[in-house]
């Protein structure tokens, strides 16, 4: 026989959480500012030592992505595309 399913209401908050000693707007500033989060693969993380590396690189990618669409060039399609027929 089972257990009757005790299923409480999800907006209810567990009576352990304490927040007493917490810090009320600690990261407001930060957020307000537009800080953009962004989270690399593992392989591509092993490759910079920073975060200043990052942008450094991506930079350059930039640099060299609107030097080609400025000539004319278009950038290089990341798949093949089939003809149709």
């Amino acid at each position: 026989m089972k257990k009757a399913s005790t299923v409480k209401d999800s907006s209810e908050m567990k009576a352990e959480y304490d927040f007493g000693k917490g810090t009320r707007g600690k990261y407001a500033k930060a957020y307000a500012s537009g800080t953009n989060v962004i989270v690399l693969d593992p392989d591509v993380a092993a490759v910079f030592p920073d975060s200043k590396a990052v942008n450094d690189a991506l930079r350059v990618i930039v640099r060299i992505a609107s030097k080609r669409t400025s000539q004319g060039t278009k950038p290089a399609a990341s798949t093949p595309r089939r003809k149709a027929g």
